[in-house]
């Protein structure tokens, strides 16, 4: 019995193990060429209110799309988000948040109460989606489907993906890359200029 369950913790521990590698020191994937066929802004989705929304509004902009949760350790993050939103808004950039609950049931909430957590909590004024699942799999999302062609899909919450004005992918950033960190404002810059 003893052997048995410290076989268990050991296991525990070593899933623990990746698990933190792949979280947290996951690197920045920059890409040389845009990823995908197509483009972000052929698709459709759903507001956080559950209207029909069009991302083809946001062609001519970068953006950068995020799989957000109210309930995980990095939900202080939204308001570096919103921070960049203001700030980078006016030169061309949206921010795009798509709830998720894939990782540790995180995102437990409904539409009304991920929108008055964010917006009470944190200011939140960019846009925000209805619920999606980004893992592969049958019931992903379409817009998780087609960020994740350049073979990056997020492995937690709060990981973010650089869509340049035409709707390719060129970067994508793990969980703990911050809003405000250098080699994320200097990708969503390279992209303006291009």
């Amino acid at each position: 019995m003893r052997v048995a369950l410290l076989a268990g913790a050991v296991l525990v521990l070593i899933a623990a193990g990746w698990w933190a590698r792949s979280v947290l020191f996951a690197p920045a994937v920059m890409y040389a060429n845009p990823v995908g066929s197509g483009s972000l802004y052929d698709l459709q989705v759903r507001t956080l209110a559950g209207k029909p929304a069009d991302l083809g509004a946001y062609r001519g902009k970068v953006a950068l799309v995020v799989n957000v949760a109210s309930q995980c350790g990095y939900t202080q993050q939204y308001a570096g988000l919103e921070k960049l939103w203001r700030e980078m808004a006016p030169k061309g950039v949206v921010v795009l948040g798509f709830p998720s609950n894939d990782f540790g049931g995180q995102e437990p909430g409904t539409a009304d109460e991920i929108q008055q957590f964010c917006r009470l909590t944190y200011d939140v004024t960019f846009p925000l989606f209805e619920k999606v699942v980004t893992k592969a799999g049958p019931g992903q999302s379409p817009v998780y489907a087609f960020l994740g062609q350049g073979g990056s899909l997020p492995a937690w919450n709060f990981s973010k993906y650089i869509v340049e004005r035409d709707g390719k992918v060129i970067a994508f950033f793990p969980s703990r890359v911050t809003p405000d960190a250098p080699e994320l404002r200097a990708a969503i810059e390279k992209a303006l200029a291009q």
